[in-house]
């Protein structure tokens, strides 16, 4: 049965069946008593044509003697390294840099990767409102009166997780402890302001220019009918 998943590669959308994915399991005899070490190599072959990228993953788990799974060692992403979406050039690059460095490092140091996230969001917030408070906690408040009650409450939200609230009225060049599920949430939020912010204000505006320029097309073929009757 084919699935909905999300290539890293394209950022598109595709339905994938048993013929793009290919799985090689390794199974490894420790002893008697310690059981199996199972290793579970994923490939996935996007289906859009234009694409065609490879996305692999690996994982390891341990099984005891009779093949029940007793733990899970984790997960990794071989290709591509990080899971960085790959998103358009006109969204300003300092802040692709710091988004895309914080997905590649979450998983090896959370904190560091915190750091880059509040800092992207800071960068987005004073790039894409003119907002400048000096301090992120300001300029998330001042953000306030400018956008919709539903972004405004994840913002708000998220800023209020363990370390990331109790350290948001310092530098964002501070380094803060926090686990991977916060780094990994700082990431989301990201994401989710880059569609809502750039990507869907560049689609607008590629619908109202579509707009603008049919109806001078439009204005001009109709001069040109008068022209003729007028002849």
């Amino acid at each position: 049965m084919a699935k909905s998943w999300l290539c890293p590669y394209c950022n598109k959308h595709c339905s994938i069946g048993k013929e793009d994915i290919r799985k090689f399991i390794s199974t490894i005899y420790v002893s008697k008593d310690n059981g199996f070490m199972t290793s579970l190599t994923q490939i996935i072959v996007c289906p859009n044509e234009s694409c065609r990228e490879k996305t692999i993953n690996l994982s390891l788990a341990y099984s005891d003697q009779n093949g029940n799974l007793e733990s899970t060692f984790g997960n990794w992403s071989i290709a591509p390294e990080s899971s960085a979406r790959p998103f358009p050039d006109y969204i300003p690059i300092a802040i692709r840099n710091d988004y895309e460095e914080a997905c590649l490092i979450k998983t090896k140091s959370p904190k560091a990767s915190a750091t880059l996230s509040r800092r992207c969001i800071q960068g987005m917030i004073r790039d894409f409102w003119g907002i400048k408070k000096g301090r992120l906690i300001d300029e998330i408040n001042a953000l306030e009166t400018e956008i919709d009650p539903t972004s405004w409450k994840a913002i708000d939200s998220v800023r209020g997780l363990g370390n990331i609230g109790a350290h948001m009225e310092k530098n964002v060049n501070v380094i803060i402890d926090v686990d991977p599920e916060e780094a990994e949430t700082l990431i989301q939020l990201i994401e989710t302001l880059i569609d809502e912010w750039y990507i869907h204000r560049y689609e607008r505006d590629l619908k109202m220019q579509k707009m603008i320029q049919l109806g001078k097309d439009k204005k001009t073929e109709k001069s040109k009918k008068n022209d003729k009757k007028v002849k």
